[in-house]
């Protein structure tokens, strides 16, 4: 695989609502939501919980640990930018905590089965750190 960090890739789009998780990610860290009112985490970031509709969410580090639910093997890149490593993964990573993300997942030779269980794999990908996936060694 071509060195991640020399890619020249749009990075995330900033604004209020996702700030913490983009300067969590920058240390290496997974934070996302979760609701003092009914007890659950919630990923994609938003001003009140999908679950019980409280505007009870905080911001919260958790394992980063979870398992591929499904997956894509990309061999033509929407961006110019990601010709150089492809074909590349992205996949859904079902969190432990629950939510599901959209994320790249980092596999010698692209090898990954859906149930693989995966942990997070901070990675500098285009000059900023993105929260990337891999296969749990253990």
């Amino acid at each position: 695989m071509t060195d991640l960090s020399q890619l020249g890739v749009a990075g995330p789009i900033y604004e209020p609502l996702n700030q913490p998780f983009w300067e969590a990610a920058a240390q290496g860290v997974l934070k996302i939501q979760h609701c003092g009112a009914c007890d659950r985490h919630v990923f994609y970031p938003r001003p009140i919980c999908p679950h019980c509709w409280a505007d009870a969410l905080d911001w919260v580090a958790v394992s980063g640990r979870g398992r591929l639910k499904s997956y894509s093997e990309i061999w033509k890149p929407g961006h110019p930018g990601w010709i150089p490593v492809a074909p590349y993964l992205v996949g859904l990573v079902e969190l432990d905590e629950g939510p599901t993300l959209l994320s790249h997942i980092l596999a010698q030779d692209n090898h990954v089965q859906i149930g693989d269980r995966l942990t997070l794999a901070p990675t500098q990908i285009g000059g900023r750190v993105l929260p990337c996936f891999r296969k749990d060694p253990s």
